[in-house]
């Protein structure tokens, strides 16, 4: 039984490794392969996003985000700065934020937009399945287009399982996209996927999505692959 579990012990050391490089492969070779062409609004995506999460006290951390989204080529990037404050009750957590964004257009052109959002979630756990509800507003002052608020609602399930020895926990969530300037319903992205933790201030996200967004004849469909790699202190 001793060497078992050693043996299992350095065996999930080598999985979490190889996952690890594999994603960095994954990442380089998407990246390298990325050409600068129009952008995407239609198709297959892979988005990847590395997150830090740093606590100043009790109640307050600060994060930081960076996100690059791949189709045919690169077409999208953003940094992201924010505090959020957990002090006022178990169940609910604040935040602000301030995210800078840089997305080709239709004509493959470069845009830049600043997108400040205020954020409201609560939280609770339920049979087990810990469940989430997040309020963003944001505003969006986009270079060359109208100015505009928008109201994202997100709802998300976290199942109480650890799946295979890589302890995947898996989750879903579901984000309703609203404009505020009349126009209304924006898009819609449903998620599923799993976050592997890896060490212990670590943890990689893997997950699908299927991102529906309103267009002047029915919806463009972006189907994404996405790693997000996490670093909380």
């Amino acid at each position: 039984m001793v060497s078992y579990k050693c043996g299992s012990g350095r065996q999930y050391g080598l999985v979490k490794g190889r996952l690890l490089q594999t994603a960095t492969c994954v990442a380089m070779c998407v990246l390298v392969a990325g050409t600068c062409s129009a952008g995407n609004s239609t198709g297959f995506q892979w988005w990847s996003t590395a997150g830090l999460s740093v606590d100043l006290s009790d109640d307050w951390a600060a994060t930081f985000e960076e996100e690059l989204r791949v189709g045919d080529n690169l077409c999208y990037h953003h940094s992201e700065i924010g505090l959020t404050y957990k002090g006022l009750a178990d169940w609910l957590e604040i935040g602000a934020n301030f995210r800078k964004v840089y997305q080709r257009d239709s004509a493959g052109d470069w845009r830049e937009e600043d997108r400040p959002h205020f954020n409201f979630t609560i939280k609770d756990t339920f049979a087990g399945i810990k469940w989430s509800n997040r309020s963003r507003f944001e505003w969006r002052d986009r270079e060359g287009r109208d100015n505009l608020w928008r109201y994202r609602n997100r709802l998300k399930l976290e199942l109480p399982w650890a799946l295979t020895p890589l302890k995947i926990k898996p989750y879903a969530s579901d984000e309703v996209l609203i404009n505020m300037d009349g126009s209304g319903f924006s898009s819609n992205r449903l998620s599923a996927g799993g976050v592997i933790p890896i060490g212990k201030n670590i943890k990689l996200d893997l997950f699908y999505m299927w991102q529906a967004t309103k267009a002047t004849s029915g919806f463009d469909d972006i189907h994404a692959l996405g790693t997000k790699l996490v670093f909380a202190f």
